[in-house]
C-alpha cells in the first residue's frame, strides 16, 4: 500500500488518516463478523499499529484522546447503577473478599513477571491488573509503564476471557448472546441527558487539567457521573456513534504507540504472557466455584464477577445473559476502584523489590 513520506504536507496527512480510518473499519468489520469482543477499539488498535509498524505513524491529538477518555468514564459508569451500592453493602463480606482475592493473584502473577524479567516491574503490574483494559492502559501511562507492552497483555485477556465467558455464557445458560451489530446506530437522543453528559465530560477535563490529574480525564467523569446518577440528577446519555468516535480514538492513540522493536519485544514474551493470562483466567473460576457455592448464586453469574477481563465486555455479555447483572456490577466495579487505589503503591513496591 503506497503513502506519501511526511514531507508531503497537509496532503499527506489526510490521505494517511483516511487510510486508517478504512483499515479500521475493514478489520472492525471482521471482528464483528467473527463475534469477537470489543470490535470498536481493537479494530481501530490494529489498524494504528499496521502504519506505526510500517513507519507511517498517525498522530492522534491529546485533546482528543483526553476526550475519548471522558466518554470513557461516563461509559463505565453508566454500567454502575445506583442498585449497585446495595448489592456491595448486601453482601460486603463476601465480595470484598472475593475482589481482593482476584487482585491479590493478579499482583503475585505481576511480581512474578517483573521478577523473572518477562515485563519490567510497573509495566507487569498494569499489564496483569484486572481492571478495565483501557483504563489500566491509561494508568500505565501515568504512572511510568509501557503502554505498548500493557496493551498487549490487557488486550489479550480481554480477547480471551470476553470468547470463554461468550462460550460460557452460550452453552451454560444456552444463551444467545447480542452483538453490536443488532444494536441501533441512530436511536432518539434524550438531549437534556446528553447535554449534562457533555457537561459532567467537560467539567472533569477541566478540572484534570487544572489540577494536574494524571488519570484526571477518566476518573474525575466517572465519579461525577456516579454520584449524579445515584442522586437521580442525571441518567447518562452516550449515542453509539459517540461511543464507536471515542473507542477508535483511543485504539489509535495506543495502536499509534507500537513499533517493530516493541512487537518484536512482546512477541518474545508472548509464551510467558499467554501463560500468565491462562493461569490468572483458571485462577479466577476457580474462586467463581467458591462464590457461587457461599452465596448461592448460579456459576456464570460468579465466573463474570470474578472474570479478570475489561469490565465493558463483561457488562455486555452480563447484560445479554440470564444473571445477576448488579451482583456481576457491584463486584466489578468494587475491584476497579481498588486497583484504582492501590495500583500504584503495588507498582512502586514491586518495581523497588524487583530492583533490590
Amino acid at each position: 500500500m503506497f503513502l506519501p513520506p511526511p514531507g508531503s504536507g497537509f496532503r499527506a496527512s489526510a490521505l494517511r488518516w483516511a487510510v486508517l480510518l478504512l483499515v479500521s473499519v475493514a478489520i472492525s468489520i471482521g471482528i464483528e463478523l467473527i463475534h469477537l469482543p470489543a470490535a470498536l477499539l481493537l479494530g481501530p488498535m490494529l489498524a494504528a499499529i499496521f502504519l506505526s509498524v510500517n513507519g507511517k505513524t498517525v498522530a492522534v491529538p491529546r485533546p482528543a484522546f483526553m476526550v475519548a477518555q471522558g466518554v470513557v468514564g461516563t461509559l463505565m459508569a453508566r454500567a454502575m447503577p445506583p442498585t449497585v451500592l446495595g448489592e456491595i453493602l448486601k453482601a460486603w463480606p463476601v465480595i470484598l473478599v472475593g475482589v481482593a482475592s482476584v487482585v491479590l493473584t493478579a499482583n503475585v502473577i505481576g511480581y512474578a513477571l517483573a521478577r523473572f524479567r518477562v515485563l519490567p516491574g510497573t509495566t507487569a503490574v498494569w499489564g496483569a491488573s484486572p481492571g478495565a483494559a483501557t483504563a489500566m492502559v491509561i494508568m500505565a501511562e501515568a504512572y511510568g509503564g509501557d503502554t505498548r507492552l500493557v496493551a498487549v497483555m490487557q488486550y489479550l485477556r480481554v480477547l480471551i476471557v470476553a470468547t470463554s465467558a461468550s462460550l460460557a455464557a452460550r452453552f451454560y445458560l444456552d444463551a444467545t448472546l447480542a452483538g453490536a451489530t443488532a444494536a441501533a446506530w441512530f436511536p432518539p437522543v434524550h438531549w437534556a441527558n446528553f447535554t449534562g453528559t457533555l457537561a459532567v465530560i467537560g467539567v472533569g477535563l477541566a478540572l484534570s487539567r487544572i489540577f494536574r490529574l494524571t488519570t484526571g480525564a477518566m476518573i474525575l467523569p466517572m465519579l461525577f457521573s456516579i454520584g449524579l446518577q445515584g442522586a437521580g440528577m442525571l441518567s447518562v446519555e452516550l449515542p453509539p456513534v459517540l461511543l464507536a468516535v471515542s473507542y477508535a480514538v483511543c485504539g489509535w492513540a495506543i495502536g499509534g504507540r507500537f513499533t517493530r522493536e516493541i512487537l518484536a519485544y512482546a512477541a518474545r514474551a508472548l509464551p510467558t504472557i499467554l501463560l500468565a493470562i491462562v493461569v490468572l483466567v483458571g485462577i479466577c473460576a476457580i474462586y467463581a466455584t467458591v462464590l457461587a457455592s457461599v452465596t448461592g448464586v448460579d456459576f456464570l453469574t460468579a465466573y463474570l464477577a470474578t472474570s479478570p477481563g475489561g469490565a465493558d465486555s463483561v457488562a455486555i455479555i452480563a447484560a445479554s445473559s440470564n444473571v445477576d447483572m448488579s451482583f456481576v456490577m457491584a463486584m466489578q466495579t468494587m475491584r476497579f476502584f481498588m486497583v484504582l487505589l492501590t495500583g500504584p503503591a503495588t507498582a512502586r513496591f514491586i518495581a523497588d523489590r524487583v530492583r533490590s
